[in-house]
This record gives C-alpha cells, structure tokens and sequence, in this order.
C-alpha cells in the first residue's frame, strides 16, 4: 500500500510540474513566488484533511504512548539514513569540511552507533551538515522557482519538485528487499517526522492567521536559507508586493 502512494505522489509531483510549465492564474496582489496560489490552496486543503484524519492521530499516538528511547532510536535510525545523502550533496557542493564530517557520522554511528540507533558522532563533536539536491541546484545557481504544494508531501517549489523522482527512486528505505519491513520502515519514517512538528502545527492552528500564507512565506525563507548556509543575499525579497504597497510613502 505504502509502495503504491510513494508511485502516486511522484506522479502527482510530475502533473504538478506540467501544471507549472502550462501557465498560472494571477490577480494584481499576488505573491509573485506563487502565481499557482488557487490550485496550491485547493492541495493543501486537502493535505489538512488527510493530516487531520490520518497524520496527526497517528502521529499523537506515536508521540505519546511509545516510550522516549524508542522515539529517539527512530529518529537517529532515519537521520543517519538522511546524511547518507547529505555527505553526496555536500561533496557536490564542494563543501570539504561538511563532507568530511558527514562521512565520519555515517561511520561511526553505523558502526559504533548500531546503524544509527545511538547518535554516537554527535556526541564526539561531528555535526549535521543536512543536504538535499534542491540545495546543491541552489547552490549552482538553479532559481527555486514558483512555490507549489504536492499532495502527501506538502509545501515544495519548481526546482525541489523536479528532483522530487530522482530523489524517491534513490531512497535507502523504499529499496530494501522485504516488503513487509520497507513498508513498516516507511510508515515509522512518516510518523515519526510527522510528530517532530507536532508542537508548531498546534500553534497554527491555535493562531488567528492564513495558515497557508504563513505556512508558504516560512517555507520559502527555510528553505533560502538552507540553500545559503543561512546568509542569504539580499536581492530576492520575499514579501507580497501588496503589503509593500499598503505603506506609507516617505514625503
């Protein structure tokens, strides 16, 4: 069941990218990094849903009546899968020192850390150094392009949607031979990064604004800064032009 909605998100990823290439729907105050905002709303109410009945139950459960070690040997199992690929991405960012180091981490904790069970490298000094293939586009200069909401995955853009396949089709966990254990791997993978961000989805809920808006403007700049290690230029501003407009002019 897992295998067959891994397939149909990336298809859905792939008629997300058709849809962009086809032309989008603007108004005069629209946020110029999403000119698909009508069809990117209609996605994530949808993903609210699934989230709501699915997701977050599950995720609550989860969080809740597995014990603290269990929860934190998931988590340091997935991450160390995750720096796998971050020690690939780093190398192709020309990045020495964090590849060195993300190297380092996935040997000692696969090996001394009992395949990542125990975040050993953190504790002797070797930190994360997370990397994804969007950030390596970015970092060779590929714009992040219009935002866009994929179904199941949630908030994206243009360039991390078009290596969405390449990196599903790479993925340590949906390659393990045993059925039964892939499709367990996966599901704990979901529920355990779903219940990592159950604190902040409760203060959205909880807060009187558009969650989509502030859910996309956050994104947009996690992910810009991701891309520049954190220093991002300042020559691609982020703000709705509308709300530019609205202030006061100097005289």
């Amino acid at each position: 069941m897992l295998d067959v909605c891994k397939r149909g998100c990336a298809y859905a990823a792939l008629v997300a990218l058709t849809l962009l290439s086809t032309g989008c729907a603007t108004g005069p105050g629209a946020n110029p990094k999403d000119p698909l905002e009508p069809m990117n709303r209609s996605v994530s109410r949808f993903n609210d849903v699934l989230d709501d009945n699915v997701l977050k139950p599950a995720a609550t459960g989860y969080r809740d009546y597995t014990p603290q070690l269990v929860q934190t040997g998931i988590g340091n199992f997935f991450r160390n899968l995750a720096d796998v690929f971050s020690t690939v991405n780093n190398g192709l960012q020309l990045k020495g020192r964090e590849t060195a180091e993300s190297l380092m981490r996935v040997v000692v904790n696969t090996t001394l850390g009992i395949y990542g069970i125990f975040d050993v490298a953190t504790e002797i000094g070797l930190q994360r150094h997370p990397e994804d293939l969007g950030q390596t586009l970015g970092y060779w200069g590929v714009p992040d392009g219009p935002y866009v909401v994929l179904p199941v995955f949630g908030p994206s853009t243009l360039r991390d949607t078009s290596v969405l396949p390449l990196e599903l089709s790479t993925d340590l966990v949906s390659k393990h031979d045993d059925i039964a254990e892939r499709n367990v791997a996966m599901a704990a993978r979901i529920v355990d990064k779903r219940a990592s961000l159950l604190k902040t989805s409760d203060l959205l809920t909880g807060a009187a604004i558009d969650k989509y808006s502030f859910t996309r403007d956050s994104y947009l700049q996690f992910r810009r800064n991701q891309v520049y290690d954190g220093n991002p230029p300042d020559d691609e501003p982020l703000e709705d032009p509308s709300a530019e407009a609205a202030k006061p002019s100097a005289k």
